[in-house]
């Protein structure tokens, strides 16, 4: 059952389920475990509501999303990309920036999504040495999913599942390592000079209903379904930023 959804996010998602040619094997994939392993991934923008901008240029469904490439959203605007095994769901007034990759000592090649502004609710396949960045924090992610928000004041960082290191952006100070199951340690990040630099926050602003939908675009399911059974949702979303 789909949780209660911004109205644009809504539509979006069940545009996803029940429409379009990709939708019945998407259906299918959503309820059926072994329908995952069976679908096929199809890679780029999968659909979209509203105003959304590829590098400034109205995008189109199917079109390929490469590194270095700029999403952007207007108001009441969403979209839905699938780049390799990793899936997003860009939220409204959002400029995301994917993948610009750069080389490490060793030769190993790494890659860095800047949330310049805005959110964006994102699942990961296996990584290597890859980073939500926003400008007040580094989200190091190691085969995740991580709903990220970069509100002027503070960054929103909320670990759905799987493991990352939370580090200031502007000093490079390490502020936690979370290891989550069920967006068990959502966190406020803030600037050098707060109070506190990092704080306890609620679950906001993005659903289980929403992860599942991504994660069945790149044929998986969530791990909280494997432990907690098909269909439980411990929340409700609260108010965005």
């Amino acid at each position: 059952m789909l949780e209660r959804l911004h109205v644009t996010r809504r539509v979006l998602v069940r545009a996803l389920l029940v429409a379009g040619g990709m939708a019945p094997g998407l259906l299918s994939a959503v309820r059926s475990a072994q329908a995952l392993s069976q679908t096929p991934i199809v890679p780029g923008v999968q659909d979209f509501e509203g105003d959304c901008r590829l590098n400034d240029t109205p995008v189109h469904r199917g079109q390929l999303v490469n590194p270095g490439d700029v999403a952007t959203t207007g108001a009441d605007s969403s979209a839905v990309i699938v780049i390799g095994h990793h899936a997003f769901m860009l939220r409204e007034r959002s400029q995301i920036e994917f993948f610009p990759v750069y080389f490490e000592e060793d030769g190993k090649v790494s890659g860095v999504l800047r949330v310049a502004t805005g959110a964006m609710l994102s699942v990961f396949g296996k990584t290597g040495n890859t980073t939500i960045s926003t400008r007040l924090a580094n989200i190091g992610i190691r085969g995740t999913a991580c709903y990220v928000d970069a509100g002027a004041e503070r960054t929103y960082a909320c670990l759905c599942y799987g493991r990352a290191d939370l580090i200031s952006a502007p000093t490079g100070q390490l502020l936690e390592t979370v290891a989550t199951r069920h967006h068990d340690q959502p966190r406020y990040i803030y600037p050098p000079g707060a109070p506190t630099p990092i704080e306890a926050a609620p679950v906001i602003d993005h659903t289980d209903a929403e992860l599942r939908l991504l994660e069945a675009l790149v044929g998986r399911r969530p791990p909280f379904d494997n432990f907690e059974g098909p269909g439980t949702d411990r929340y409700q979303p609260g108010a965005g930023r």
